[in-house]
Order: C-alpha cells, then sequence, then structure tokens
C-alpha cells in the first residue's frame, strides 16, 4: 500500500503508534499488562477462578469460561468520565463483549474444565483505540496466566490456539489510516475495527461509515492495512508474555 499523506502526529498511513507492553503490571492478578497505544494507555488483568456460571455446569463436554468487563477510569479522558455505577454504559457493554468474544476466538474451553477466566480491562488514559488495545493487551496477559496453570499443574493442555490482536483503521479524504487517535477517529470517514489471529484469520469486524458509505474495494484495503499493521505486533506479545517488557 502506497502511504503519501503525513498525519499530525509525523506518522505515515500505514504507521501504528508506539506500543509498549509491560507484563507483570499488578501483583495479584494471574496475569496481567500495561498495554500503551501511543498515549493510550489500558491496564489488562485476568484472574482465574474455581467454578463456572450455572449455565455451563451440565455441559457436555465439561468446559471452563471467559468473561470480560471493561471500563474507563475517572481521569482517563479530557473531561472526568463519571463512574458506571450501578451498571456499565451501552458503550462500555459492547466494548467487554467484544473483548470476551475475541479471547474466546482463540481458547478451548473444553481444556479449562470448571474454571473461569475473568478478564478486567480498566482505561487509564484514553486517546482513541482503548478497545483495540484492550484485546491486544488482554491476550499477552491471558497468556501469562495459561502459563502459570501450565507449570503448577492445573491445566494439563495449552487451551490456546492461536495470538490475537487488533487494530483501529480509518479511512479520509480516500486514505486509509491505521491506528487512529482521537483527532482521527473524531474526523474519520470511516472507522474500522479489525480483531484477527495470528494465523491470519478475522475474529470481528466493526465498521461504520461516519460520513459517507464505502465500497468492497474501501473494505479489501482496510484489511489488507489492518494484516500489515499486526503482523510485527505478534511477535511483540510473545516477547511479552515471555516477562520482557517490549516496544516499537
Amino acid at each position: 500500500m502506497e502511504n503519501s499523506m503525513l498525519r499530525h502526529d509525523g506518522r505515515s498511513s500505514d504507521q501504528m503508534r508506539p506500543l509498549r507492553i509491560t507484563p507483570h503490571y499488578t501483583k495479584n492478578a494471574t496475569g496481567s499488562v500495561l498495554i500503551e497505544y501511543g498515549e493510550t494507555r489500558v491496564i489488562c488483568t485476568v484472574c482465574v477462578e474455581e467454578g463456572i456460571p450455572s449455565f455451563l455446569r451440565n455441559s457436555s463436554p465439561a468446559q471452563g469460561w471467559l468473561t470480560a468487563e471493561y471500563g474507563m477510569l475517572p481521569g482517563a479522558t479530557e473531561s472526568r468520565t463519571r463512574r458506571e455505577r450501578p451498571a456499565p454504559s451501552g458503550r462500555s457493554q459492547e466494548i467487554q463483549r467484544l473483548i470476551g468474544r475475541s479471547l474466546r476466538g482463540v481458547i478451548d474451553l473444553t481444556k479449562c474444565p470448571d474454571l473461569t477466566f475473568n478478564i478486567d480491562c480498566d482505561v487509564i488514559q484514553a486517546d482513541g483505540g482503548t478497545r483495540t488495545a484492550s484485546i491486544t493487551g488482554t491476550y499477552v496477559a491471558l497468556k501469562i496466566a495459561v502459563d502459570k496453570l501450565l507449570r503448577s499443574g492445573r491445566l494439563n493442555e495449552n487451551p490456546l490456539t492461536d495470538a490475537v490482536a487488533a487494530v483501529s483503521v480509518g479511512l479520509r479524504d480516500g486514505e486509509t489510516m491505521v491506528d487512529l487517535d482521537y483527532q482521527e477517529d473524531s474526523t474519520a470517514d470511516l472507522d474500522m475495527n479489525v480483531v484477527m489471529t495470528q494465523s491470519g484469520r478475522f475474529l470481528e469486524i466493526q465498521g461504520t461509515a461516519e460520513r459517507a458509505s464505502f465500497s468492497r474495494q474501501d473494505i479489501n484495503a482496510i484489511l489488507d492495512a489492518a494484516e500489515a499493521a499486526l503482523k510485527p505486533v505478534f511477535e511483540l506479545l510473545h516477547e511479552a508474555a515471555d516477562g520482557h517488557i517490549v516496544e516499537t
């Protein structure tokens, strides 16, 4: 893909923001990371507990469960975000369901009988791409948690079937741009979130035309851009899961 446009922060159209992943960011969670996509920062934790929801207790074969929660801390945005009490907002519910679906797409829960993976994504600073950062960071935290369970003998087999990461892609004035920050997201003609596996399969594609319709050719260009942008990210995910701080 040819990219002639320089963006407001000096990046080319196919260039992601600086990415940094700090594993083992919190002490008590089974797996945790701080992930930073530019100025967006999210703490992703995975806590594992014995037991599964009642709707799964008589399932055959026996299996585990994975569920996700997502929220923004009050100081994450320029103007204070109210705490979501007593229930998450519609936006947060949509995002946490997306995170849960994305991670369940790369884990064989029949290899985790009677275990629940509780994922929490807490946005401490938001500058666009919080849901894609959450998915990418959570995969690393989940792999850290799974590796601990394998070492302890609680799991007999590795249930992870692939790696997963996500990126936003936008279209503005006919130009495709990857990894939108807030300024770009708010002015894009099209904003699409792409979730894919390291093996090149797509788990979710969310796209909305903000100002004008888009063509099938636009979709193909966006998916190509997402795939190219995420390819180097996957190598970093495995390094981070091994306990190394990684950054681009």
